[in-house]
């Protein structure tokens, strides 16, 4: 499985290819916007969302619908994919002091002419699962982090699926200034017990990033997700960049981006070149 923000470690021009997990995406947005409708009308610091929605350990629920579309991918670089990343973030508060926030991946993936010409497989992927225990103060120096196990399920395809548990730390740091919001998240995950056939998980990934937030809510990201592959010995490194926005649709607050990543390193029949993403993320704040 291929992490994706978070395993991740992964689109917005490809619309014809996305049916399936559009068709999804509908029904859950509009199961979470018929629960949102209930509500009493208020309105949303966007800007302060904006900020809040830089920072992966925030206590703010989000349920973020992310589209990726890569090509150029297989034996003979004439592939494509799709992906659809569904996260929900759920925060819950432990005590005074410490919460607990559950950042979950999973992946619904397109693909033509990856694993030979003409052929065709979609499916939902394995889900990557993380906890992360986060102080509700950040420190004295200002930095805000989180820590705790990732955990990989696998829940996915005969297509898709690593057909195998796996489990390792993850952590986040950064901090927030004036705006700015800087700082990285990495995780590892190693394989348990993998079915015959199949080789133990042992992955790294790594996200560091910098991000701008204007004072009407757009934000302004740089960043990479980058993946090593200890069995392979190979890195997936694609350097992205992101703008978001976010506004209040109704009474539910959302936030829209479109991304563009290139792929600067990546195994012999993984993506080249340059790769597309976009985000329809609701927020449910307090």
């Amino acid at each position: 499985m291929k992490q994706e923000c978070e395993h991740t470690e992964s689109s917005d021009f490809m619309l014809g290819e996305l049916t399936k997990p559009l068709h999804l995406a509908r029904v859950s947005c509009a199961t979470l916007a018929l629960s949102a409708s209930v509500a009493s009308a208020q309105d949303y610091d966007e800007d302060g969302l904006a900020l809040e929605l830089q920072n992966p350990v925030a206590a703010l629920i989000s349920v973020p619908f992310q589209f990726n579309y890569e090509d150029d991918i297989g034996a003979g670089q004439n592939g494509s994919r799709s992906i659809l990343n569904i996260q929900p973030v759920i925060p819950f508060s432990l005590n005074e002091e410490w919460n607990l926030i559950s950042r979950t991946i999973i992946p619904y993936i397109d693909q033509e002419d990856v694993t030979g010409p003409g052929e065709k497989q979609s499916g939902f992927g394995d889900i990557v699962q993380s906890f992360f225990f986060s102080p509700k103060a950040p420190t004295k120096d200002g930095w805000i982090w989180g820590a705790g196990p990732v955990v990989y399920l696998p829940t996915g395809s005969s297509d898709f699926s690593q057909d195998q548990f796996g489990l390792g730390p993850t952590g986040v740091a950064l901090r927030q200034q004036g705006g700015w919001t800087y700082g990285g998240l990495a995780n590892h995950i190693w394989g348990i017990d993998p079915n015959d056939g199949k080789k133990a998980i042992n992955s790294t990934f790594l996200q560091p990033f910098i991000s701008y937030t204007t004072p009407n809510a757009w934000s302004f990201v740089a960043q990479t997700e980058s993946i090593y592959d200890w069995n392979a010995e190979q890195w997936t490194v694609p350097v992205g960049l992101v703008v978001s926005k976010v506004v209040t649709v109704g009474q539910q607050p959302v936030s829209f981006s479109l991304g563009i990543r290139e792929f600067v390193d990546a195994p012999a029949t993984g993506p080249d070149g340059t790769a597309f993403r976009f985000n329809i993320t609701l927020l449910f704040p307090k």
